[in-house]
């Protein structure tokens, strides 16, 4: 049997829609989901073919699973057509692997002497190449969380203090105090 034949065995028989084959993202969710099929198929397979194995005693009602000899074509036939989609599949995935390479002169490797950022993507700035250190964005984000912290606490100790001067007056008068220390 040819492999035109065999896809044909194991492909339905619709024609593919045309959304799957407007771009080239479609074309690929559309691949996902023949994989997906592909996937629970060969479950399904591996699920009868452990059935086959067990022992005709063990069969449940419902099971419908053939006795004698029938039972071992059986298993033959599902493995068989385990193995071989698996096979389709590895060998379409690798071809797939192959098409899509990369040339290595496609890659830019960083200029000499670049050490990336500990803590995430860095933000770019104009002042590249000059000495300054520049902080990545996570780096950022935890030094202005933590000025924010600090004028939180600065204001809450400046309401208690003005509350212990004043003995007490007017207690709402104090709370939530917002001092802007940006000039």
């Amino acid at each position: 049997m040819s492999q035109s034949e065999e896809r044909m065995e194991h492909e339905p028989s619709e024609e593919i829609d045309p959304i799957w084959t407007s771009s080239r993202t479609a074309r690929q969710i559309y691949a996902l989901g023949e994989v997906e099929r592909d996937i629970g198929r060969l479950l399904s397979l591996a699920a009868s073919s452990v059935s086959l194995l067990t022992l005709p005693q063990t069969d449940g009602p419902d099971d419908n699973l053939p006795q004698g000899e029938e039972r071992s074509e059986q298993f033959v036939l599902e493995v068989s057509e385990y193995f071989e989609r698996l096979d389709v599949a590895i060998r379409s995935s690798l071809a797939h692997i192959r098409q899509s390479r990369i040339a290595p002169s496609a890659i830019n490797a960083p200029p000499p002497g670049f050490v990336p950022p500990s803590l995430g993507v860095t933000i770019p700035t104009d002042g590249v190449g000059t000495g300054e250190v520049s902080l990545g964005l996570q780096e950022e984000r935890v030094g202005c969380d933590a000025w924010v912290g600090i004028l939180n606490a600065l204001s809450r100790l400046k309401a208690a203090r003005e509350q212990e001067e004043h003995g007490g007056t007017n207690d709402s008068q104090h709370r939530g105090v917002d001092m802007d220390t940006r000039e």
